[in-house]
């Protein structure tokens, strides 16, 4: 483990205390969001970012050692273990180099080389490649005709198969090849005799780009395209790379028979070494293409869990449709279903004064204060419907258009069944809708991150990889802005560090049987939740009114000594916390932390981060982010115009730019030329649910294309 992680510090340029430590945490079970937050002292603060570097190195670790077991076992079984070829394989730092160095022992079908030594053809193909001299009489020697051979070209033809195969195995020649191949070659695209009849890879029936310039969602989309054999694909080098592979390993034009040294390498290059070659680079490009996908997914599935919420309101959530109308529901502030119905304002029925009666009888009866709209199939004529709604009746009630991902997946799960067992899959659908604009992270978290698509090609990715990394996302999210443990579901609570589904449903359970939780201590009254899992999960958890005024804050309670001694330096009660929430920081402010740390004996980054804690105890991050816009009026692709400058909801980033709802029925593409300055990654500029001002600079209702410059964040006006 030394070894590992001295690897590890020196490929992230960390200092190696602060990687062992990590590594020591994580191999105890600690998770990253426990990790980042509160063992900051013993790793040296580092964040959630550099911890899951640490994490999957040490991942890819332990897959190289068990890697590297398992072939040197293979390898000595057939008794071919020789002690160079085991010390280059156990000093391998990467999986590529241990492959190739297992290639020649790989077990496969018999091959041309493999029939060749069996004839005894071995000593000519290490002749052919250094001799300096011709010597016919040694080659003559290898006719035998009891082997087959009756000439002397048959003798040849043999010692070149063994020979093109030693070419194909060789390291160094593999190397060269796959780095000159990455760095110097194009992918060529084509267009199969398969019709494209929506012509989606129009862009690539004819295409050619350098591997080094090209964009994840290009590979996704060429390999995508070749999987549905609509495109051809192949990798090509601009030059004959052949004379300086040959070169490199010795085969020189001096050599007596170079003639036969480049039939063989021409024959290894073209049948063994480039198809094997280009199989890998494939592979690299498109990994390395799908951890973008799944990194920009994740991206955007964290934006969207951290959108604001709104609260305790009453909300219509509405399912939009055409031929079986569209699916109302009503909630309470407490997210519980008061009404639900179908209407049908869209044709082929458009029914509006039927629909709009019971809209408004629900509206003024119920007293819904907001209305939340499916983005699906016949939003926009909902959406028109709402708006004429509310003018026509003057209702004191504004709408907005939320993202349908996951909605359909949420109303036929079993979480849904249970939650609502006496209603309908639409109706579920329709209060998934509505509550998703009360808390989205307590909606979303019913979901399979997967399954909510703010991202691009997720279903040609590693499934995998990317349920792996959204969970992660989604643990992260969850942590940070923690959980009130008298409240939050079982499906938030699973995602708390240290507790998993079981210990969420004891918690629900407990919390049932027994009543709210009065402190964080109780936890370990729950069946199955040992000291090990309170650790973890405890400063995640937090009690509002209870019987200790720190369950209420983010501080951890193996640090609550700290935290009364800073409050009772402040002149504060842990009580005030909350009651004088606007005088608490600036007293806090006013103490000497260094000097503190020290007369206490305290960690300073301990004490730093409770006060941190202190000053804001309450604080649910989300709080401080953008509020979703919300609309009374709806416009249309005929009212957009050149130049004008409107104000947007970003829906998606992607590679080449984001989609951005500004009240039309289809969203607007700002590339990422057009968002004011060189931009390599639009996500380092934007992200879901930003608020932002735009002007239009095309339309395009042929296409339903709209193409939008970003202007600037609109809070920032």
């Amino acid at each position: 483990m030394n070894e590992i992680v001295t690897d590890i510090a020196n490929s992230l340029a960390l200092p190696r205390w602060k990687v062992e430590n990590a590594v020591e945490l994580l191999e105890e079970g600690k998770t990253i969001p426990f990790i980042a937050r509160y063992r900051k002292e013993k790793t040296g603060e580092l964040n959630e970012i550099q911890l899951r570097e640490i994490s999957d190195a040490l991942e890819y670790a332990k897959k190289l050692r068990s890697r590297k077991e398992e072939v040197l076992r293979i390898i000595e079984e057939k008794g071919k273990l020789t002690d160079e070829l085991e010390a280059a394989i156990s000093n391998a730092k990467n999986l590529q180099l241990v492959e190739d160095l297992y290639l020649p022992f790989k077990s496969k079908k018999k091959t041309r080389a493999d029939k060749a030594r069996e004839k005894g053809l071995q000593p000519l193909a290490d002749f052919l490649k250094t001799s300096r001299i011709k010597d016919e009489t040694f080659v003559l020697t290898f006719v035998d005709a009891e082997k087959e051979i009756f000439q002397i070209e048959e003798a040849l033809e043999g010692a070149r198969d063994i020979l093109a195969e030693e070419f194909s195995q060789e390291i160094s020649v593999r190397e060269r090849l796959r780095n000159q191949l990455k760095a110097k070659g194009a992918i060529k695209s084509s267009n199969s005799d398969k019709q494209d009849e929506r012509e989606v890879y129009r862009d690539y029936y004819d295409f050619s780009q350098p591997i080094s310039r090209l964009a994840a969602h290009q590979i996704m989309a060429l390999f995508r395209g070749e999987r549905e054999e609509i495109l051809s694909l192949k990798l090509e080098l601009p030059f004959d790379i052949l004379p300086s592979l040959r070169d490199s390993i010795g085969w020189k034009d001096y050599l007596a028979y170079y003639e036969e040294l480049v039939e063989a390498s021409s024959d290894s290059y073209s049948r063994l070494l480039m198809p094997s070659i280009e199989r890998e680079v494939r592979n690299i490009i498109r990994e390395e293409a799908e951890g973008r996908a799944i990194h920009v997914f994740a991206r955007n599935l964290r934006d969207l869990f951290l959108q604001p919420p709104l609260g305790e309101k009453v909300v219509m959530g509405i399912d939009p449709g055409y031929r079986t109308g569209c699916k109302v529901a009503v909630i309470g502030k407490d997210g519980s279903l008061l009404y639900h119905d179908v209407i049908f304002p869209t044709p082929p029925q458009s029914d509006y004064i039927n629909s709009s009666m019971k809209v408004v009888q629900a509206i003024n009866t119920l007293e819904v204060e907001l209305i939340s709209i499916g983005n699906g199939t016949g939003s926009r004529e909902t959406e028109v419907f709402v708006s004429r709604l509310i003018k026509e009746h003057r209702l004191p009630v504004k709408y907005m258009i939320v993202t349908e991902s996951g909605a359909s997946v949420y109303s036929a799960s079993k979480v849904a069944i249970e939650e609502f067992p006496n209603e309908d899959v639409t109706t579920r659908g329709a209060i998934s809708i509505a509550r998703r604009v009360q808390d989205p992270l307590a909606e979303y978290v019913k979901i399979p991150p997967e399954a909510i698509g703010v991202g691009m090609y997720q279903h040609d990715v590693n499934q995998s990889e990317l349920k792996k990394t959204l969970d992660r996302e989604v643990e992260s999210v969850v942590n940070l802005v923690g959980v009130n443990l008298n409240t939050a579901s079982e499906h938030l609570l699973k995602y708390i560090s240290g507790l998993n589904s079981r210990a969420a449903l004891n918690i629900v359970k407990h919390r049932a049987e027994n009543g709210g939780f009065r402190n964080r201590k109780e936890l370990l009254k729950v069946s199955g939740l040992g000291p090990k899992a309170f650790e973890q999960a405890a400063g995640f958890c937090r009690i509002i009114n209870g019987s200790e005024a720190l369950d209420g804050t983010s501080v951890h309670p193996e640090s609550y000594e700290i935290a009364r001694d800073i409050l009772n330096s402040a002149d504060f009660d842990p009580e005030e916390l909350f009651t004088k929430k606007e005088e608490v920081p600036a007293k806090l402010d006013e103490i000497d932390l260094d000097a503190f740390s020290k007369e206490k004996g305290f960690n300073p980054i301990t004490v730093r981060e409770v006060v941190g804690m202190l000053k804001k105890p309450g604080l649910d991050p989300r709080e401080e982010l953008e509020k979703p816009i919300l609309r009374t009026d709806v416009l249309s692709m005929e009212d957009l115009s050149t130049g004008m400058e409107l104000e947007g909801t970003v829906r998606n980033v992607v590679d080449f730019g984001a989609f951005v709802d500004i009240g039309v029925k289809q969203d607007g593409l700002i590339h990422k030329s057009k968002m004011g300055r060189r931009v390599r990654d639009p996500l380092e500029v934007l992200s879901v649910g930003q608020i932002v001002k735009v002007r239009v600079l095309e339309v395009d209702t042929k296409r339903m294309r709209i193409g939008l410059e970003l202007l600037t964040n609109a809070n920032s006006t």
